[in-house]
């Protein structure tokens, strides 16, 4: 469970904000959008074969356009 303690000088808008990015750091926030809603599957394997295949592409640019040493 994240937290934070809040200093006695401390704005509310500053500890949220501190809060928020421990969240973030976490990685709280990415597994509530991920949950949000069912996913078959069948869809999340295509989801995870889709995004492998653009990480794939993309390295292989990467390393077309990169000159040798």
């Amino acid at each position: 469970m994240n937290g934070i303690i809040v200093r006695e000088d401390e704005a509310f808008e500053k500890a949220l904000r501190r809060f928020t990015k421990t969240c973030e750091r976490a990685g709280i926030l990415s597994d509530v959008k991920k949950y949000r809603h069912f996913e078959k599957p069948s869809e999340e394997k295509k989801r995870r074969l889709n995004s492998s295949k653009r990480k794939r592409i993309r390295e292989e640019k990467r390393m077309t356009f990169r000159p040798e040493r």
